[in-house]
């Protein structure tokens, strides 16, 4: 029995991704010449501000750590590191990409056929976008269909992608920069909504923390785990290290048991839910007091500068 560090036997490619860090480089490389160079051709363009940029590059790092540095086979190994895997993905680096992508380029992709529609629903419809999210989050973590689609790495990546997409989605109608200000939700609504999709998410992590015995087979179960480690570890280098017996299943990496190591994966999920929602929840409510009290000076002004004319109209009148 070995410990994490023991994952560096899969070799390079499947500890780093270079074709992942690639894809994740051509990305941020193709994001800076739009906002910097391309931004003139852009309706409403205007050139990118330092915090922009800097999410950007924040937001593109954890991506490739999460999907292609050592996070994402240690997912395959170990429950917990899966979790940390969707919490980071799904609840900060989707809403993060509303504050890194300027308002122009978000209401150019918004305009274009498909994914405008789609992010144009969360608008529309909140609540059918909180729930598609909650439902994608707990369908996939049924123990049947998490194990099936670890078995097909084109499905498991369609699906995955699929997560992401409906969590943009779903944290679109408090974000974005598209839709005009005064169709955004309410403040109240918006801290109703954050409380809404950590409650509806409760149910799932609390299956998996408070089950008697563990629930994946790809977690669990030797062939199952060798078959699931498919979709990070190049066919080559698994086949030669199965077939010398060196491993059999991910005991041969923690001396956790399964079950532990599920129910710590449940705990994780949940804190780092709530700790990346408590920040929204304080960022969320300090925009609305000062929207709030903004408005009210405003109004202070207003009936100022009203009573003014007022005042000199009637002067002028006495004159």
């Amino acid at each position: 029995m070995e410990n994490i560090t023991s994952i560096k036997i899969f070799g390079f490619m499947a500890n780093w991704s270079p074709f992942f860090m690639a894809f994740v480089i051509m990305l941020t490389v193709v994001y800076f010449l739009v906002t910097v160079r391309w931004y003139k051709d852009f309706e409403g363009g205007r050139p990118l501000t330092p915090k922009e940029g800097s999410l950007f590059v924040v937001n593109m790092i954890l991506l490739y750590l999460m999907y292609g540095g050592p996070v994402d086979i240690l997912s395959h190994i170990l429950f917990t590191f899966h979790m940390i895997q969707m919490a980071f993905v799904l609840f900060l680096i989707a809403p993060l990409l509303y504050f890194s992508i300027p308002e122009y380029l978000q209401k150019y992709i918004v305009s274009l056929p498909v994914i405008g529609p789609v992010l144009r629903l969360g608008a529309k419809k909140p609540l059918f976008s909180l729930m598609l999210l909650i439902a994608a989050f707990s369908i996939y973590h049924l123990p049947v269909v998490m194990d099936n689609l670890k078995m097909s790495a084109t499905l498991h990546t369609l699906v995955l992608a699929i997560m992401f997409l409906t969590a943009v989605m779903a944290f679109y109608p408090m974000f974005n920069k598209v839709e005009p200000e005064e169709t955004h939700m309410g403040g109240l609504f918006k801290l109703l909504y954050i409380f809404g999709i950590g409650a509806f998410v409760t149910p799932a992590c609390a299956l998996i923390i408070f089950s008697s015995e563990p629930l994946y087979a790809t977690f669990t179960e030797g062939e199952a785990w060798l078959s699931a480690m498919e979709l990070c570890v190049p066919a080559g280098v698994l086949d030669s290290i199965a077939g010398s017996g060196m491993i059999s299943g991910p005991e041969y990496f923690t001396n956790s048991t399964p079950l532990n190591d599920q129910q710590t994966g449940g705990i994780i999920m949940k804190v780092l839910q709530e700790i990346i929602f408590g920040v929204m929840l304080g960022f969320i409510f300090s925009k609305w007091y000062k929207d709030e009290h903004r408005d009210e000076d405003k109004i202070t002004e207003q009936a100022l500068i009203k009573a003014q004319q007022q005042k000199e109209l009637y002067n002028s009148h006495r004159v």
